[in-house]
């Protein structure tokens, strides 16, 4: 049994009003927004790239289940260009916490090669924030590579 299945709109629904806050506050955390505008500017977001819902056009958005076949999660990539081939870039993953660290999320992604290959994408692209750590650890296990990684570093005003 695949751990994907195609996402209901009462999960998108519920889907939508716990992802909008979660990004605006990891985009607040990386440094990226500031806190007082950050959950207008995620919700502008996930509308922009979601204008029709759950029916935008190569848009795949799938809950994930566990072996025992409750829900622990959601998948959500999109066929999208990647230097001259179609690819899945993943905008979300997300485990619920009470099933962490069981291997869903790699069942997910193993799944998802699976499902790209079938749609006739060439590869799998995402993001990740760079202070998830165990996020990036579990994308580097599963094959993936950094191919462009941003920096910062504040200024400490007390500095000459």
């Amino acid at each position: 049994m695949s751990p994907l299945r195609p996402m209901t709109e009462a999960e998108f629904a519920a889907w939508c009003d716990a992802i909008v806050p979660d990004y605006a506050a990891e985009k607040v955390r990386s440094g990226e927004w500031r806190e007082h505008d950050a959950l207008a500017r995620s919700r502008e977001s996930l509308d922009g790239l979601l204008p029709r819902g759950i029916e935008t056009p190569d848009n795949h958005l799938f809950t994930i289940i566990a072996p025992d076949g409750d829900s622990v999660g959601m998948l959500w990539f999109a066929a999208r260009e990647r230097s001259g081939s179609r690819i899945a870039y993943v905008y979300n993953i997300a485990i619920d916490p009470r099933f962490r660290r069981q291997g869903h999320a790699e069942r997910a992604f193993r799944a998802l090669e699976r499902e790209a290959g079938r749609l006739g994408l060439e590869g799998i692209g995402l993001h990740v924030f760079g202070h998830n750590r165990g996020a990036r650890s579990l994308y580097e296990k599963l094959g993936f590579e950094a191919t462009d990684i941003t920096m910062f570093k504040p200024l400490d005003d007390a500095d000459p």
